[in-house]
């Protein structure tokens, strides 16, 4: 929609001052340039869950819009508190990956998406884009259980080196937790959906036209989804040794394209599913690439369009 009256707005700006691109020099710029179109409150996380909480107060303080400059992490937050409300999210890129942004179109360099939101003011276009939901968590474009999740724990634990190593720390540490946790014992999880039940060793849940991002390449797991499709798409990886685990982690960081052989089963325009192990053990789960705990049975669920975004329909990921 369209507002013919491009008035000084109010935006709350939430920063999480730990973020991989994020300094002192870096907030105060950015900052200064929005407070020449917008009315600008900043504010600086302090926890987890902080975002979230300024988020929600915003929703009742006549806030117009919710920018966060950080990564995944902290626009999850957001997200999950302004679904529902009418505030328009904006991602300021400010993390290592900054995955949705890149989704919806939106410049992945700091200086070029400040500039998209002073634009932003004259015209204020939004969109209505899903959130997927897995045991109430908010996802904006993924969620994993089993290896993935296991994976995204251990990073998270060690930000300096993810901040350093990127995509190919994820890869080393796959390979890592694979050999201690799974090669041996791993868990076999059993995923439902519809009237289909099938086994596997990890499940990939994807919102939007991608998985993630491995530098600037795209990786996709399933096809025909997108961020307002009211669908959801689902890899299920089949690792029954670390060769082929390493394989897969390896070709999905090569390629665009899905790896084949028997190592993926993919479910396409799904709007749910349940995953448990086999063996009644709790399965680790991530969502946007934070780690959300251990959980005996995950069920991941899709809310279509139930979150708007300050970006234009017509954008595509970049």
């Amino acid at each position: 929609m369209a507002s013919s009256n491009p008035a000084r707005r109010k935006l709350l700006i939430v920063v999480n001052p730990h973020a991989t691109s994020v300094d002192r020099r870096l907030r105060s710029l950015v900052i200064a340039a929005l407070g020449s179109r917008y009315e600008v409150e900043a504010v600086d996380t302090k926890a987890p869950g902080h975002a979230r909480e300024l988020a929600r107060a915003a929703i009742s303080s006549g806030t117009d819009a919710v920018a966060t400059l950080g990564g995944d992490g902290t626009l999850n937050e957001a997200a999950d508190a302004l679904a529902g409300s009418g505030i328009a999210l904006y991602p300021l890129p400010g993390g290592s990956q900054n995955v949705f942004a890149k989704l919806l179109g939106l410049p992945s360099e700091i200086v070029d998406s400040t500039a998209r939101l002073l634009e932003s003011v004259d015209l204020w276009q939004t969109r209505q884009v899903d959130l997927g939901r897995a045991n109430g968590r908010a996802f904006s474009f993924s969620a994993g259980v089993g290896l993935d999740a296991s994976v995204v724990e251990h990073v998270d634990s060690n930000p300096d080196r993810k901040a350093r190593l990127k995509q190919w720390y994820y890869l080393q540490t796959g390979i890592s937790a694979y050999l201690k946790s799974y090669a041996l014992r791993r868990p076999r999880l059993t995923i439902e959906s519809g009237t289909e039940e099938i086994q596997c060793d990890t499940v990939l849940i994807q919102n939007g036209s991608y998985f993630t991002f491995a530098g600037d390449r795209a990786i996709s797991l399933c096809d025909g989804v997108n961020l307002d499709s009211g669908q959801l798409g689902a890899a299920l990886l089949h690792l029954r040794s670390p060769v082929r685990a390493a394989l897969t982690a390896s070709r999905l960081l090569a390629s665009s394209a899905s790896p084949s052989g028997g190592t993926i089963t993919p479910l396409n325009s799904i709007t749910g599913l349940r995953a448990r192990a086999h063996d009644g053990r709790e399965l680790p789960l991530q969502v946007d690439g934070d780690f959300a705990g251990m959980h005996s049975e995950v069920e991941i669920t899709i809310e279509p369009q139930v979150l708007t975004v300050l970006a234009t329909p017509a954008m595509h990921p970049v």
